[in-house]
């Protein structure tokens, strides 16, 4: 047993947590659009309000992407990790028990209060961890990494609809969402005793460790600035970055968010079942992100980081484009379901790309410029909730996956224009890539 622990670095643990923070971060903001199919009736909410709880969410999630990774540079992802926990434990809770004190307009008004609150508090979380990959791992990884986190959210999107809907038949959907906040209590208590903000601060980490990471795990970045950010705010590459994740991220919305619900309401899905065929666009997605990761890295390392990271999107943003026309045009359900997890696929095997050229291009500022990726990116979210939330509503589905292919093509364009070589006149320079 001791020559195993000796054998796992301890950046895999640290990497670990973060796997388990991105699944249950989507347990948390997908059991709404799960359950929606009996909240509303027994709410008395219409779609378009649930669309609203939802762009509730994305909207404080948007907002809180460049503080959330301001405050990761400054606290440490240790401390903003328990955070995350703690205030997103509260808001979960707070979605079932609502309605037991509350009901009418007070009762949706503290529903998107306490969605917009699980949004703020899950804001920091994907750009402190680029951060920590920084710090923990050697660039010609990063990619890899990223894909494989993405790979635990989307793992947290396929367990939550069966999750949900089995619990759902035993404790109602209130006790179901309640229950969601059993893992979030545990992992947070977990990571406050294990985790660290750099490797030389845990007590586990080895010299030869240390010796695997950029600048021996040794290299310290300088505080940020309000020139530098400014400077990763304004930086051509991270604004063509996030404008491209923005438009991408339409698409990813459109089929996180809303799939479930067009399942059960076009595809005439039901009980267990649906459970089950929700998942499946979730299972496509994460492998999709994690096979996307490692093939980012080896193109990235074989035709340099400009056309390396190109290639991906480029070739597979196009062809989810194509997949949501097709979901749309099969007659048979499970047509229809295999269309969309080949679709979310196409879509998130481009993660890895998208936050390694980001992190490449601001280095010691990692935590900002993610920060405004994923601003960017969820600002496609919030244009997404109300569009496909009108346009469900209405019955108009096929025109809602329509919007998701035009978006799609767009987001393959604007990587034509990327260039994560292309240097940052605010980077501070650190040590050279190396280690495997």
């Amino acid at each position: 047993m001791t020559l195993f622990r000796t054998r796992i670095r301890v950046r895999w643990w640290i990497f670990a947590y973060m796997f388990a923070f991105a699944m249950l971060s989507y347990m948390q903001r997908q059991s709404i659009a799960v359950a929606a199919e009996n909240i509303m009736p027994a709410l008395h909410l219409s779609q378009m309000q649930i669309g609203w709880l939802n762009a509730s969410f994305t909207a404080a999630y948007t907002v809180a992407q460049l503080p959330g990774g301001i405050l990761g540079e400054r606290f440490g992802a240790r401390i903003v990790y328990v955070g995350i926990g703690i205030v997103g434990l509260i808001a979960t809770l707070a979605t079932p028990l609502a309605p037991v004190v509350l009901t009418g307009s007070a009762l949706f008004l503290a529903l998107l209060i306490a969605q917009g609150t699980l949004g703020l508090s899950q804001g920091p979380l994907f750009p402190v961890f680029a951060a920590v990959l920084q710090e923990w791992f050697p660039a010609n990884r990063w990619a890899m990494a990223n894909g494989l986190q993405t790979a635990g959210m989307n793992l947290g999107g396929a367990v939550t609809p069966v999750f949900i809907v089995v619990l759902t038949e035993s404790f109602g959907w209130q006790g179901a969402l309640l229950w969601v906040g059993l893992p979030v209590a545990l992992l947070t208590a977990g990571w406050a005793w294990y985790g660290r903000d750099k490797p030389r601060d845990h007590p586990k980490v080895m010299a030869a460790e240390l010796a695997e990471l950029d600048g021996g795990g040794n290299a310290v970045s300088p505080p940020l600035t309000f020139r530098r950010l400014l400077g990763i705010m304004g930086d051509r590459d991270v604004l063509l970055l996030a404008f491209s994740y923005l438009s991408m991220n339409y698409a990813f919305y459109l089929i996180s968010f809303w799939s479930f619900l067009y399942l059960v309401q076009v595809r005439h899905f039901s009980g267990l079942e649906s459970g089950l065929v929700g998942a499946a666009p979730w299972v496509g997605a994460g492998i999709g992100a994690a096979i996307g990761g490692y093939a980012s890295d080896w193109l990235a390392e074989r035709l340099g980081a400009r056309w390396g990271y190109r290639l991906v999107p480029l070739v597979t943003l196009p062809i989810a484009g194509v997949l949501l026309l097709v979901t749309i045009t099969v007659t048979t359900p499970y047509a229809a379901v295999v269309a969309l997890a080949c679709a979310f696929a196409a879509v998130e095997v481009n993660e890895g790309a998208y936050w390694a050229a980001t992190m490449r291009v601001a280095r010691q500022d990692t935590a900002a410029a993610t920060g405004v990726l994923n601003t960017g990116g969820n600002l496609g979210g919030v244009i997404t909730q109300p569009i496909v939330g009108a346009l469900s509503g209405a019955g108009a589905w096929n025109a809602a996956f329509v919007t998701g292919t035009v978006f799609a093509l767009i987001a393959a364009g604007a990587w034509l224009l990327v260039d994560p070589d292309r240097r940052s006149a605010t980077k501070v320079p650190r040590s050279p890539v190396g280690g495997s």
